[in-house]
């Protein structure tokens, strides 16, 4: 499987790395914190790294850690706004349940 990005995230993602005038893509992980116990990390790179996963989707490349990949494979970065409220939005098919407050989140057991 593999990391994807829709138009609309893409569209914001180049739009920012082109506004910041450098940068490769974005990195994509997982941290343990939270009331759910992991939240995501999402961060602009301005390079790779020899360990990185890159997964390419609408002209954006998307570097993954590859322990945060068993958490993360077949997730869709989408951008969404709402009323006045705007951001990213993961669409992750490993989530179990979410925190009340939507910053963290847990999995159901990655397969070994």
């Amino acid at each position: 499987m593999a990391v994807t990005v829709t138009e609309a995230a893409a569209r914001h993602i180049n739009k920012f790395l082109a506004k910041r005038g450098k940068g490769v893509g974005i990195r994509l992980g997982v941290k343990t914190t939270g009331c759910s116990g992991m939240a995501y990390k999402l961060e602009y790179a301005d390079d790779s790294a020899p360990e990185d996963l890159v997964f390419e989707s609408n002209g954006v490349k998307v570097l993954i850690d590859p322990k945060s990949l068993a958490y993360l494979d077949g997730t869709e970065l989408d951008f969404a706004r709402e009323g006045l409220k705007e951001g990213f939005k993961f669409n992750n098919p490993n989530v179990k349940n979410e925190c009340g407050c939507g910053e963290s989140f847990n999995i159901r057991a990655p397969c070994a």
